[in-house]
């Protein structure tokens, strides 16, 4: 089967393509739609490290895991002496003032609706951290 026959019509392929322009036409035809092949970034070269990372939420405990998320993205606002002024009055320091407030905890980092979303002007949580959250908070909130 002659293709470009096929593809411009047998009476304009005889009049007017030579047979070189003929085989020209048919590769760059085969290249441009070779070209239109697509692979991901992470087909081709594998998930980044960062991506490929487990998240253990098995042994979550609050000393290891919550508070030391808390520290990096809640404390700016919500440390015992932000709070007043830039938390709302809500206080996130240590373990009594988290457990007071774990009902809404984790509606405040998921962003689900009916919650103030948090960190407030910051990126949300990684899906791990909230992971570990309500991992805790499932376990009953325990001080370890």
């Amino acid at each position: 089967m002659n293709y470009a026959n096929w593809i411009f019509g047998k009476q304009m392929v005889e009049n007017r393509i030579s047979y070189p322009m003929k085989n020209l036409l048919l590769i760059v035809i085969l290249f441009i739609l070779a070209g239109c092949y697509y692979d991901s970034e992470e087909a081709l070269f594998g998930k980044p490290a960062a991506l490929t990372s487990t998240c253990n939420i098995d042994s979550t405990k609050f000393s290891v895991n919550i508070k030391p998320i808390l520290q990096s993205k809640c404390l700016g606002c919500h440390s015992n002496s932000s709070a007043a002024s830039s938390g709302a009055g809500i206080k996130l320091q240590d373990y009594a003032d988290v457990k007071i407030h774990t009902d809404r905890l984790l509606g405040t980092v998921q962003q689900a609706a009916g919650y103030s979303p948090m960190p407030k002007g910051g990126l949300k949580l990684t899906d791990c951290s909230i992971s570990m959250i309500q991992a805790w908070i499932t376990k009953g909130s325990p001080n370890n």
